[in-house]
């Protein structure tokens, strides 16, 4: 680990520095081994991991996740049946259902967080990697990665997988429950979304640099 250096801190860290976010102590930036991560010396929080996927593997990743999210949409997520009648319905149909049953708080929480937010940030992410695969930064790339940043942690399909998983437990004790396509098509973007997790998407800062139109 590289010692921090005293007295220094600037709003915006030079490709030099690292500055951590919980303490904001500033250290030496260097290059890391495969399999290293940079530890606060101060709060052990965690500076930086070394990342082998590089623009082009994380543009692979988004467009993925684009494709299991249509998917995830498109298909009905669960069906149960009970006396011979079967019932199936996607995640558009469950936010209608909640919106007419009086629930419309609920619905517009569920259609933010598992629709417009995700589709929101893959839309976000591939706009800045198409330009950062040439080197260059996106137009509007400085309030694109604030907005990824912000809505980062309201993009919840894993919790909604889990849910899912959970109820569909606890209903097949009463109906005939058989899980569709749609929810397939979420834990594979939770598994997408959990691997784009461990990377420090502020690379693109020092990957990517400002070019005249």
């Amino acid at each position: 680990m590289t010692m921090p250096v005293q007295g220094i801190k600037p709003e915006i860290a030079p490709p030099t520095l690292w500055i951590c976010e919980h303490c904001d102590t500033v250290y030496h930036r260097r290059e890391l081994a495969c399999g290293e991560v940079a530890r606060c010396a101060r709060c052990d929080a965690i500076l930086a991991r070394h990342h082998s996927i590089g623009v082009r593997g994380m543009s692979a990743m988004v467009l993925t996740a684009m494709i299991a999210f249509v998917q995830a949409n498109i298909w009905p997520i669960v069906t149960l049946g009970l006396n011979g009648q079967m019932i199936s319905t996607t995640l558009w149909g469950c936010i209608v259902m909640m919106w007419r049953e009086n629930a419309q708080v609920v619905a517009v929480i569920v259609a933010c967080t598992l629709f417009f937010f995700p589709i929101g940030k893959m839309l976000l992410l591939g706009w800045v990697l198409l330009f950062a695969r040439r080197g260059r930064r996106a137009p509007g790339f400085r309030l694109a990665m604030v907005t990824l940043y912000r809505i980062g942690p309201w993009t919840m399909s894993e919790v909604f997988v889990l849910g899912t998983l959970v109820a569909i437990v606890k209903a097949s004790m009463y109906f005939d429950v058989i899980p569709n396509a749609g929810i397939f098509g979420y834990g594979v973007l939770t598994l997408i979304i959990t691997a784009f997790s461990s990377i420090d998407m502020r690379r693109l800062w020092d990957l990517t640099e400002e070019r005249p139109a």
